[in-house]
């Protein structure tokens, strides 16, 4: 954050040393504690993310009278999200931040500041209920649009998080099974990139399987314009193993791999399996074995019977079941358990780092649409520390840390800033432990013209973000009818 020029803030002593006097004051001038907002800057500008958000969003005010664009008021957002400062309150500061400012295309000190909390509140609830729904279609469309060619397939996982709230929001419920009271946002991942597709604010309860079935359909049907002979297979827990689902899965050609309850049905079809397992570790005195067996199994409400696999543990500890039901009909059963559906436990590593590390469950406002509207904001935070990280050569331990980490080491440093006349300087700390880390990224993400990021190349030229037409807009229309609801 930058230093004050308030003069009332007096000159301050420390305790000397080598009996020299230490003295301090917030005198240093136009410093910044976030020098590295500007490859989030570069980020965005590669991948135009901003400017095709506030393409969608209608403005109704005089363009010949305001001073802040749509665009900067998403991005100054946007970018203080990513760089740890997720409520809007923040602004109030940042606004003067030199660092911010230039990062949104202004000049650090004759340049106007950047939005205020207030305009940034105002603007977070504008959005109605189709302008979130372009919002939602425009993520999933640049999303499909960071792949050079549409993959031969690709894998969605699909899960809930408690994002408990403190207040009487709209849509928050009480939940027994997290004891609060909260919302049940979906979040849906590329399992390939750890890509976050799309983020949904929904009540704090399970979902039915008619619910299920409608996210299905509008995420599917969205991402088959763009590939419409790609593989899609979708895993999810036991909460999204709906009939509903895997009935429209099966008529619509998607894959599926689900988790599924125990009963006693299931237990009575794999009897012979986990008696076998329990008396082969009795027998060899052993921790712990381990087995897999398919079988068919059909409950009263599904239409036809389903393939079933079931992992078998026996420990010391006792007898552990698990059950899986999926329309894949190759590999085997070990395969289908331990490769393919367990993987999606990293989705659960990238909800923490939406949700924690980039403060996601600042839900906070009453109506829903401005909480949707918050996740979109956060999931766009997440996009550009994603690029940020993906563009950190393997070799560098940075290049699997954490958001929070990332963070700490290259977006929260020091930087003085002077403009003159003719130029603007940037002075980094001299002893900065990144600083050859930092100039690379400088070269891959704001001087190189193209780069590859969320694993894929970038398709969609940074200066060219995808048109407002596609999703119900005019250029320069501020109508916000005609889209269908996601």
């Amino acid at each position: 954050m930058p230093a004050t020029d308030d003069d009332t803030l007096l000159p301050f002593s420390l305790p000397s040393i080598c009996q020299k006097k230490v003295t301090a004051a917030f005198d240093g001038g136009r410093i910044s504690s976030d020098g590295g907002v500007l490859l989030l800057a570069g980020a965005d500008k590669r991948l135009g993310l901003v400017d095709t958000l506030a393409a969608i969003i209608p403005d109704y005010r005089d363009q010949t009278q305001i001073t802040h664009t749509m665009s900067d008021i998403l991005r100054a957002r946007i970018l203080a999200i990513a760089s740890g400062y997720p409520d809007a309150d923040d602004l109030d500061d940042l606004r003067k931040d030199p660092a911010f400012k230039l990062a949104c295309g202004r000049l650090p000190e004759s340049g106007d500041d950047l939005a205020s909390q207030p305009t940034m509140s105002r603007w977070e609830n504008a959005p109605d209920l189709r302008t979130l729904i372009r919002l939602t279609y425009a993520m999933v469309d640049l999303w499909c649009g960071s792949y050079w060619r549409p993959p031969k397939a690709i894998t969605l996982d699909i899960d809930d998080t408690a994002d408990t709230v403190h207040g009487h929001q709209q849509l928050s419920l009480f939940n027994a099974h997290y004891d609060e009271r909260c919302f049940l946002p979906i979040h849906v991942y590329d399992a390939a990139t750890g890509h976050c597709v799309l983020t949904i604010l929904r009540p704090g309860k399970t979902p039915d399987g008619r619910e299920v079935r409608a996210h299905l359909r509008r995420l599917v049907r969205r991402i088959r314009r763009h590939w419409s002979d790609t593989r899609i297979t979708i895993r999810g827990d036991s909460h999204f193993g709906r009939r509903e689902a895997m009935d429209w899965c099966e008529k619509n050609g998607v894959r599926y791999i689900f988790g599924l309850a125990p009963n006693p049905v299931l237990a009575a079809q794999v009897f012979a399996k986990t008696d076998a397992v329990c008396v082969r570790r009795a027998i060899g005195n052993l921790d712990v074995v381990r087995d897999y067996v398919a079988t068919r199994y059909a409950a009263k409400s599904w239409s036809h019977p389903r393939r079933v696999v079931a992992r078998i543990e026996a420990t010391r500890k006792g007898l552990d079941v698990r059950y899986v039901v999926t329309n894949i009909t190759y590999g085997t059963p070990a395969w289908l358990y331990d490769d393919l559906y367990c993987a999606r436990g990293q989705a659960e590593n990238l909800i923490k780092r939406h949700k924690s590390q980039l403060a996601s469950d600042r839900t906070s406002c009453r109506s829903p649409l401005a909480n949707q509207m918050r996740l979109i904001l956060h999931t766009a935070a997440y996009w550009l520390m994603r690029m940020l990280r993906d563009a950190i050569p393997k070799p560098q331990p940075l290049a699997s840390g954490e958001f929070s980490t990332i963070r700490l080491r290259l977006l929260n440093i020091a930087v003085r800033i002077k403009e003159t006349a003719s130029r603007v300087r940037l002075a980094f700390a001299a002893n900065c432990p990144d600083a050859e880390l930092f100039i690379d990224l400088v070269g891959a993400l704001i001087l190189r013209p193209r780069e590859r990021w969320g694993g894929c190349p970038v398709e969609t030229r940074p200066d060219q973000p995808l048109a407002p037409h596609r999703y119900g807009l005019k250029c320069g229309s501020t109508s916000s009818g005609g889209a269908r609801p996601m």
